[in-house]
């Protein structure tokens, strides 16, 4: 029965595909390196930075397959509950299927995005967060490591 319940645990994280952590300490000039694969049928995923789910200092949301633009990197904040203006950047070099590395920089009053193929793309800090509490990665992508440095 254990074993049962452990292998119902496990597919089902697999299938949700998600990890929230709350109570992290990330502050200006440390960066979130994210490692994994982004699944063959990927249509999106998501990191998040902020103090909630509420209140996001930065969304950052590759899409694979968007009405609008196809293949596109989505930007964005959160604050009390309300979407900022997306920034959409129409080049974007990840690839479904492929193993990525992706490193979320908190610069004070911006963040720095690096992407597998070395663009770095800016963002600014619109929430104005010092300390980032909470991070959430969810979607079309299997993580494999992260670190916070």
């Amino acid at each position: 029965r254990a074993d049962k319940d452990l292998f119902k645990t496990a597919h089902f994280f697999e299938f949700l595909q998600e990890l929230e952590l709350k109570n992290v300490a990330l502050t200006a000039g440390e960066k979130l390196k994210v490692k994994g694969e982004i699944l063959h049928d990927a249509e999106r995923f998501q990191i998040d930075l902020g103090c909630d789910p509420e209140d996001l200092a930065l969304h950052f949301n590759p899409r694979f397959h968007d009405d609008a633009d196809g293949a596109v990197l989505v930007y964005n904040s959160k604050i009390g509950g309300s979407w900022g203006d997306e920034k959409r950047e129409i080049d974007n070099p990840l690839q479904r299927g492929s193993d990525v590395k992706i490193v979320l920089k908190l610069c004070g009053d911006m963040f720095e995005v690096e992407l597998p193929d070395g663009q770095e793309v800016q963002f600014p800090n619109r929430a104005g967060m010092d300390v980032i509490s909470y991070v959430r990665i969810k979607g079309d992508f299997k993580l494999t490591s992260f670190k916070i440095c």
